[in-house]
This record gives C-alpha cells, structure tokens and sequence, in this order.
C-alpha cells in the first residue's frame, strides 16, 4: 500500500464517518462537537486512492483534565471499518500530533475506548487514573502523550518523546 494522504480539512469533510463509525443509528447531530468551530480547533482525515475519506480525528486546546496543564485534546477519531487495520486511523493519528506540535502543545491527550488501549499504548500512549464510562459510548480510559518541542509554526515533525 502506498503512502496514505491527510490533510487538515473542515469539519463537513469528516462528518460523515464519525457520524456512521461513533455514532450509528443516531441523530446525526449527535456526532457534532461544542469545539468543533472553536478557535484552535483542527479536523484530519485521510484519504484512499480514489479520494475517500477512509479515517478522521479532530484536535483542540483543552487543558489536561484535574491538572489544568496546557495541552491538545482529541477526540471523534473514527476509521472506515472496511479498512481497518489498514493504516488510516495511524495515519490520522500521526497527522494530528505533528500538527498539534507545529502549533506548540506539549501533550496531547484523549478520553479512548478501553478496548483501545492495546492501540493507544502501541503509539507511545500512557494510560492514566481510573477507568471510567461515557454514557452510551462504553468504558474509557484518559491517554496522554508528550511531544517533542517544534521549532515554531509550521516547522518540526511532531515526534513523540514517549510517555509522560
């Protein structure tokens, strides 16, 4: 398989998978976030060769829950269950952390499926406190990652330093 293709995009471009991946069978207004027109807010997706949206992630500034330590959250991440396994969710993944660290964060964080935790851990995530249950979604854990510092806007890979 080739390289897969990303790119920061709208939220319109993302909608529709996480609407059917997060959310199936509801209201389509139940995959909409508050941030997803906040200030700071970004959408990744990636694409197929023939321009599908196959994965899709968006990050915002939210500081570290119980810390109030600046960092970037990210959350609506979803990947086309026809291709999963296929490197689009990484994708997007590792899209979203480098342009978290163009943009400065330090650490990143997100509420993840527990059942993702293998996935998460694989990608320099740390599990951190209690497990805990969204309702209507299932048990979740918090995650965090630290990031390499970027030298500046636009600039820098978003590698990761490893857990916090």
């Amino acid at each position: 398989m080739s390289a897969i293709r990303t790119a920061l995009v709208p939220v319109a471009d993302v909608f529709a998978l996480r609407h059917a991946v997060l959310r199936p069978g509801l209201p389509a207004g139940a995959a909409a976030f508050p941030e997803d027109a906040a200030p700071g807010t970004f959408h990744v997706a990636a694409y197929d060769e023939r321009g599908a949206v196959r994965g899709c992630v968006t990050f915002l500034p939210e500081p570290l829950p119980g810390t109030g330590e600046p960092a970037y959250r990210f959350r609506g991440m979803a990947g086309d269950p026809a291709v999963r396994g296929l490197g689009y969710g990484v994708a997007v993944l590792r899209a979203g952390l480098a342009e978290a660290a163009r943009r400065g964060a330090g650490l990143v964080w997100c509420n993840g499926r527990t059942g993702a935790r293998g996935f998460y851990e694989r990608h320099g995530f740390e599990a951190r406190g209690e497990e805990f249950t969204v309702e209507g979604v299932g048990p979740h854990l918090v995650f965090t990652i630290k990031l390499a510092p970027s030298a500046g806007e636009g600039a820098g890979d978003g590698s990761v330093t490893g857990s916090p």
